[in-house]
């Protein structure tokens, strides 16, 4: 496949809400494509929902049982051959965010060979006008959506960075459950001038009000890492903000961290109920801080930072309190043995894929039936400096 310079261009130039059509013409010029579809990754992450629907299409599949599926988990083309086409899904992804999979429909007989190679940079380039794109239109946003979303959960999906972020250091992955109607978890990332700062909140209340105290505490806590404060003065500025207008009626609890890229070196504030667990080969260790109080529950509280290093091959994983406290028909709290089981379990799978398979097995814990809270895992592997490749 030539001229991917042409279609980036393309894209760049495109209406927001034509970038799935100029794609087609580009495969249909090049590549005599007989349809293309895109299809975007639901807010649960359990079906891929057609962009554009199309006549005779569904407008959903499963991601764990689908051809795009396939090429969605395991982050590969797949390729199915059939008698009048050949159908090749490939995975949309931008800097470790999993978006969704394109599916071109090509003449029988076709080479691929020639082909993958053009075709993953198209995908790649697809997928960072998407994220730009979604600033002017709805159609990405509406397309994620398989139900509606309460209004709570609306503005904490608008709040968070993303689902998964991956650089040669690092790889990151977050999921939230009730998907569609979450309330007071949730989570942020930033990497920049060499650091990782990673947050993991957990808003007190439910519904819109849960949404709202979060959304600020949220908002502080950026509003102080942009300014330059370090992690302390970070969470005493976002503890300020949230006193100021809740005079302690309400309160954030939060793990606040910065990982240092090169290093492995991390400072942590530990400001409420957010925990961390370490998979160190096949060893699950919890890693305790000293307790300090939530963000917002007395005014000018101090912040003091912890520290500890992570080694490259290390698995970390945050949970909320709707995670760890989860308790099964017997009694016996998701975090006191289950959990450690769990992520020894799921040591294999990448950290993509890792929040929901946990979050699979707090459900089966908890019986199969709803939680009583909102629950967010975060996965962290640490590959280290040495992962890096010199330029």
């Amino acid at each position: 496949m030539h001229e991917i310079a042409d279609v980036e261009q393309a894209l760049r130039q495109a209406a927001p809400h034509r970038l799935v059509s100029v794609v087609e013409d580009a495969l249909r010029e090049r590549c005599h494509a007989l349809r293309v579809e895109l299809r975007l990754a639901d807010y649960g992450l359990r079906t891929l929902q057609l962009v554009e629907r199309t006549p005779g299409a569904d407008p959903s599949v499963p991601i764990h049982d689908s051809p795009q599926g396939r090429a969605f988990g395991a982050q590969e083309p797949y390729v199915v051959h059939g008698p009048a086409s050949v159908l090749i899904h490939l995975p949309v992804t931008v800097r470790g965010e999993r978006l969704g999979v394109l599916t071109a429909e090509l003449p029988p007989g076709t080479d691929l060979r020639p082909l993958l190679p053009g075709l993953a940079q198209v995908c790649e380039a697809l997928g960072h006008e998407i994220l730009v794109a979604e600033r002017d239109t709805d159609l990405y946003v509406l397309a994620r959506r398989a139900t509606r979303l309460t209004l709570a959960a609306e503005m904490q999906w608008q709040l968070l960075p993303g689902r998964s972020c991956a650089r040669p250091e690092f790889a990151l992955a977050a999921h939230l459950e009730p998907a569609y109607a979450i309330f007071g978890d949730n989570y942020d990332w930033s990497v920049s001038d060499g650091r990782l700062t990673l947050t993991v909140t957990n808003g007190m209340g439910e519904g819109i009000e849960a949404a709202l105290l979060t959304n600020l505490a949220i908002n502080a806590l950026r509003n102080a890492r942009r300014a330059g404060l370090d992690l302390a003065d970070q969470a005493a500025l976002a503890d300020q903000a949230v006193y100021a207008q809740y005079r302690g009626a309400a309160f954030v609890s939060v793990l606040l961290l910065s990982f240092d890229l090169a290093t492995g070196e991390v400072e942590a504030v530990d400001a409420g109920s957010p925990r961390l667990w370490r998979l160190r080969g096949h060893s699950v260790e919890s890693i305790g801080f000293e307790a300090q109080l939530p963000l917002g529950m007395f005014e000018d509280t101090g912040y003091v930072c912890e520290r500890f290093t992570v080694r490259p091959g290390d698995r970390l994983l945050f949970g909320s309190d709707g995670v760890y406290a989860a308790v099964s028909p017997a009694g016996e709290s998701y975090g006191d043995r289950a959990l450690a089981r769990a992520l020894r379990g799921t040591r294999l799978l990448p950290p993509s894929q890792v929040p929901q398979a946990m979050l699979r097995e707090l459900s089966t814990h908890h019986g199969g039936g709803s939680l009583e809270d909102d629950a967010l895992v975060v996965c962290l592997d640490w590959h280290g400096a040495a992962s890096t490749v010199a330029v």
